[in-house]
């Protein structure tokens, strides 16, 4: 490693529907209804440094992985991808533990806003933990950026779906919070989980019921047999604010 040290200023910090890591899609994209506030702070805060970007349709947003920088890293890791029982080298996945907290998003920006001196960017489809610090935004270029025939590895498609359905409570619970926020958390809670968040090891040793914190809300969800040949999926039961 070279001895020479660099520092990194944030030039912003994410305000995320998503409240802890897990639920939190591996990827960005995948979940097209989770909503993120980019919030520009010190020199950056003024619309001068914005100017022209909201002719893009997506940006790249760098960012710190802030909650896991202090547990280190390691040369090898284990992807949830291959089951959480397969090594690769830090440097084939996008694992979140890596010799610089460094990680990539590429987000759809839906609109650049202004109140009070404050500056921000309105984002849906991010992967972003609330309180992520941003270190630096870039303008997506199709032409650029989008390489046909490329090869992806061990990850050749995105993940397979479960199938995840309502009580008819949590529907009424959602309906409620989409009244008074404006924020869509019925196909938010279905495309988060739909992509299965649990770890490897809740997989093998499954629990009854799971929590995951999405906006102000605690959604309760349970495994239940989806049809006779005892295929499984998930069920949303609660939605209990916190």
């Amino acid at each position: 490693m070279s001895d020479h040290l660099y520092t990194l200023q944030p030039v912003g910090i994410i305000r995320s529907c998503y409240q802890e890591k897990f639920g939190i899609p591996r990827q960005p994209g995948l979940a097209t209804s989770a909503r993120a506030k980019l919030e520009l702070s010190g020199a950056c805060n003024c619309p001068e440094a914005v100017a022209g970007l909201d002719a893009f349709s997506h940006i790249w947003v760098q960012f710190l992985f802030h909650e896991t920088q202090g547990a280190g890293w390691r040369p090898t890791v284990r992807p949830p991808r291959l089951g959480g029982e397969k090594r690769m080298g830090v440097f084939a996945t996008r694992a979140t533990h890596r010799p610089n907290p460094l990680g990539l998003s590429l987000v759809k920006l839906e609109k650049i806003c202004q109140k009070n001196g404050q500056v921000w960017l309105e984002l849906s489809g991010i992967d972003l933990l609330d309180n992520t610090p941003v270190v630096d935004i870039k303008p997506y270029l199709p032409w650029a950026d989008a390489i046909d025939n490329a090869r992806a590895g061990f990850a050749p498609e995105a993940p397979d779906n479960t199938p995840v359905c309502f009580t008819e409570q949590a529907r009424e619970e959602c309906k409620r919070f989409e009244l008074s926020s404006g924020h869509p958390l019925e196909s938010l809670i279905q495309e988060v989980l739909t992509q299965d968040p649990r770890p490897a090891y809740l997989k093998k040793r499954p629990r009854k019921e799971y929590g995951v914190l999405l906006w102000d809300y605690n959604i309760r969800w349970r495994i239940i047999e989806i049809n006779e040949a005892g295929d499984t999926g998930f069920e949303v039961f609660s939605i209990e604010a916190v």
